[in-house]
């Protein structure tokens, strides 16, 4: 079931769309699911183990731009550093090729001679 909560004064206001009637409170996001449960239950009659909750936090559209925004660029900075550290694997792979030993694949690189290491094998 889907929590949706949103910041009041001091207190997340929580309503749960799936059950009619189902609202609650916490003092922060972490209690939400624990407090859902408990209140499905007693709605419900079922047990609290018998509900899953996903909570949603209510954020204003301008903040949830910001959040966007930053989720994009750690995914691209992901993305970036997989690249990067696959990049560095070949080169330390042709550098030791070449001849050099790991003490000086570590030095071309900027690395320790033991992530050369790592990085050759």
């Amino acid at each position: 079931m889907t929590a949706r909560a949103e910041r009041g004064t001091g207190w997340w206001v929580v309503e749960v769309p799936e059950i009619e009637g189902l609202l609650t409170q916490a003092k922060s996001l972490s209690q939400v699911p624990a407090m859902v449960k408990d209140a499905a239950a007693l709605i419900t009659g079922e047990p609290e183990e018998s509900f899953d909750v996903e909570v949603v936090p209510v954020i204003a559209e301008d903040i949830r731009e910001h959040l966007l925004a930053a989720r994009k660029l750690f995914e691209e900075a992901a993305r970036a550093q997989h690249s990067a550290a696959e990049e560095s694997r070949l080169a330390a792979r042709e550098l030791a090729a070449s001849g050099l030993t790991v003490r000086d694949v570590g030095a071309v690189l900027g690395v320790s001679h033991q992530r050369a290491h790592q990085l050759v094998s």
